[in-house]
């Protein structure tokens, strides 16, 4: 018996049972102005037993050509089912390490910790997974005629970066919105080096988020933010590869940084449709993260998510989720209901100091996996993590990225840390006396 052909399409993520194409321009459910969501054919999916898929998915995996070879398309029946192969573009994405901190896990009294890195990515961030499927799906969408001139989006240095070389790639314009002296130098190069027109706004993040979607209001220019669920369906690959990683046995718990919240709802996504089709037997706990300076979500968190009240996220080390008014809130409610989900947060010491005392054992982290690592701190402290817990915290970014961060931690002069793992460099007369002085205490 042929198995059914794979659909998917657009559906009102609030249910109001509003559906479209995926090559339909739209971004909200015109009834209810709901998120939408890509919906896919499950009844199609389950007919291929989960076994056939473990398969397919880890014989893809075994090469190094593309788009096999990517994360995100070596799975790509569970992204576009219905994208034309010529029409994916793909830099690599995906295919990231799973990297074991037994150290930081033993200390922490958890039974293991382990980095997602998301950052060893083209652009150096999570953002390639998802942006990898929106432009694909532009691609396809201008191929068939659709008059689209450009993709544009708002960003606080990773989104802008992603997209800027994915449309490169693909031969499509781009336009970024970025918050005037609020991205690391190594973000803002980023889309320049790619050829986008660079929109640097006397804003913060939400400011550049209101602009771009009313610019985006004419069809010509294609909005790629988060709002936009095509970027979700590449980012639940993260969630995907993590449970494969671990030969289909998901942790006890996944940690993940949240901002504007799309990845968070993406984590959710992926581990649902794993739950779904029986690639795993249970699902993991969830907890978000967030800074304390940019905490909507926290907030929400401790009064039962009755309604999110925006605020005006202040200056935090973790530029990338310095995001008051987050687009995605009510998926990542969802989200963590559906996954006894917590949220916490970290402020700029225990942030910095997180991710300080991880690179002791290799990593270089991001300010904003800092944030995710210092949650796993304090909820292990706190009981809520079990002792002998396995966690698996998403690493969104490469440190690279934010050496002026590294830089500041380890000279300590960043303002409001206290580096409790400082290592500055010993400065000595080149004299061999001096040198052997300075290395007699090593072990």
């Amino acid at each position: 018996m042929t198995a059914p052909a794979l659909k998917a399409g657009y559906a009102c993520s609030e249910g109001c049972g509003f559906t479209a194409s995926l090559w339909d321009v739209v971004y909200r459910c015109p009834r209810c102005e709901g998120l939408l969501e890509v919906a896919h054919d499950e009844a199609a999916l389950r007919a291929i037993p989960a076994a056939e898929w473990k398969r397919r998915f880890e014989s893809r995996f075994a090469t190094s050509r593309l788009p096999d070879g990517s994360g995100v398309w070596g799975k790509r029946e569970w992204a576009l089912p219905e994208l034309p192969v010529e029409d994916i573009v793909s830099l690599g994405e995906g295919r990231v390490p799973l990297k074991p901190l037994p150290r930081m896990a033993a200390e922490l009294g958890l039974g293991s910790l382990m980095l997602k890195e998301c950052g060893v990515s083209p652009t150096g961030s999570f953002k390639d997974w998802g942006m990898t499927v929106l432009v694909s799906a532009v691609k396809h969408l201008r191929s068939r005629g659709t008059p689209i001139r450009a993709v544009a989006c708002a960003s606080t240095g990773d989104t802008s970066a992603a997209l800027s070389a994915y449309a490169a790639a693909a031969g499509i314009p781009a336009v970024v919105f970025l918050p005037k002296n609020k991205v690391s130098l190594a973000q803002l190069v980023q889309p320049i080096a790619n050829g986008a027109r660079v929109l640097s706004l006397d804003t913060d993040f939400d400011g550049c988020m209101k602009l771009v979607q009313a610019v985006t209001a004419d069809t010509g220019l294609y909005l790629a933010n988060s709002m936009n669920s095509l970027r979700i369906e590449g980012q639940k690959m993260i969630a995907i590869e993590l449970c494969q990683d671990l030969g289909w046995e998901p942790p006890d718990w996944i940690v993940i940084p949240g901002g504007n919240l799309g990845n968070a709802s993406a984590l959710g996504r992926g581990l649902d449709l794993l739950f779904t089709l029986g690639l795993i037997t249970r699902r993991p706990r969830i907890a978000v993260a967030q800074a304390q300076r940019a905490n909507p979500l926290a907030r929400a968190f401790r009064g039962g998510f009755q309604e999110l009240v925006p605020m005006q996220a202040g200056a935090t080390l973790a530029s990338a989720i310095q995001i008051g008014n987050p687009v995605s809130f009510r998926r990542a409610v969802r989200m963590l209901r559906a996954f006894d989900g917590v949220v916490e947060e970290a402020s700029e010491s225990e942030l910095a100091n997180a991710a300080a005392r991880a690179d002791r054992e290799g990593t270089f982290a991001c300010p904003q996996t800092g944030v995710a690592l210092a949650a796993v701190e304090k909820l292990a402290a706190s009981g809520v993590m079990a002792k002998g817990s396995s966690v698996a915290v998403v690493a969104t970014a490469h440190g690279l990225k934010f050496a002026d961060f590294k830089v500041g931690y380890h000279r300590e002069t960043l303002s409001d840390v206290k580096a409790a793992h400082a290592n500055p460099p010993v400065e000595l007369p080149a004299d061999l006396s001096a040198v052997r002085e300075a290395l007699k205490d090593l072990g």
